[in-house]
């Protein structure tokens, strides 16, 4: 199982919110974070994801696609523009990025999620937490 990343969506308050900043980064010419260093487990993260986290929970991720450089000798991963929701999980929230291993990541919710996407994220972890989603 690959290795997966945790990061905070800072400054995003509700999932509706990072996907229209997906989609604007997207116009501009791809999803792209970049970070000081590269991850010491780097050949782990192989066909893993970027797991966001917004309101203290694992709500959607999007695939990593590469490792590159970016400007003044910093660290470009390069992300598939495009959130998949899942199985929304608490998380606390952290600075950087973190390690998720693929056994403890949680699964993708079916479907588009556009209804699940609409409520809010403490409705959604507490409909989770009763097996209703």
């Amino acid at each position: 199982m690959p290795l997966h990343l945790t990061k905070v969506a800072y400054g995003h308050d509700s999932l509706e919110h990072l996907r229209d900043r997906i989609a604007l980064r997207e116009s501009e010419g791809g999803l792209v974070l970049t970070t000081r260093y590269l991850p010491k487990r780097v050949a782990e993260i192989d066909g893993g994801s970027l797991y966001w986290i917004i309101k203290h929970q694992l709500v959607a991720r999007s695939p990593i696609l590469r490792f590159g450089e970016a400007e003044g000798g910093r660290v470009a991963i390069h992300l598939e523009p495009r959130l998949i929701l899942v199985n929304p999980r608490p998380k606390r929230a952290h600075q950087g990025w973190r390690y998720l291993e693929g056994a403890d990541a949680p699964v993708d919710m079916g479907g588009d999620g556009e209804g699940v996407a609409a409520m809010p994220l403490a409705l959604v972890g507490k409909l989770n937490a009763l097996a209703l989603l």
